[in-house]
């Protein structure tokens, strides 16, 4: 992980890509662990904006097209800032670009939370969109 040339923090991007009809969320599983994820990655110089990395990211890990339709909050760590995005599912491809290293899953709220337990920032951010229940 970490280049030296890296800038720190690093910038990352997340969807929470959302099929609002049925109420769930899209994970992927994460390629380094046997865990799952949200989609996410690195901004990068060709990304004109943090909506647009979080959007190809979505893409490239999970084969979902959408529309970014809400910011949901950025969580800085020492090491990594991430932004998370929600992103409504229009269309799901049968191969994508990471689709023989990565599966996919709709799963509900609760189940996407228990998923992301592993990884705090991600299971917060999870927690702070309009997937998670009304307090």
């Amino acid at each position: 992980m970490g280049k030296k040339d890296t800038p720190r923090p690093r910038v990352v991007c997340c969807a929470i890509p959302i099929y609002r009809a049925k109420g769930t969320v899209l994970l992927v599983t994460s390629r380094k662990r046997s865990t799952w994820v949200l989609p996410k990655g690195g901004w990068e110089t060709s990304d004109k904006t943090l909506e647009a990395a979080a959007s190809r990211e979505a893409f490239e890990e999970a084969g979902v097209h959408g529309k970014i339709t809400k910011y949901v909050t950025t969580i800085p760590t020492e090491s990594t800032t991430y932004h998370f995005y929600e992103l409504d599912v229009t269309k799901l491809e049968d191969q994508w670009p990471e689709s023989h290293e990565r599966s996919r899953e709709f799963v509900d709220y609760a189940e996407a939370l228990t998923r992301l337990a592993w990884k705090p920032e991600l299971a917060q951010g999870l927690s702070m969109s309009s997937m998670a229940p009304r307090r």
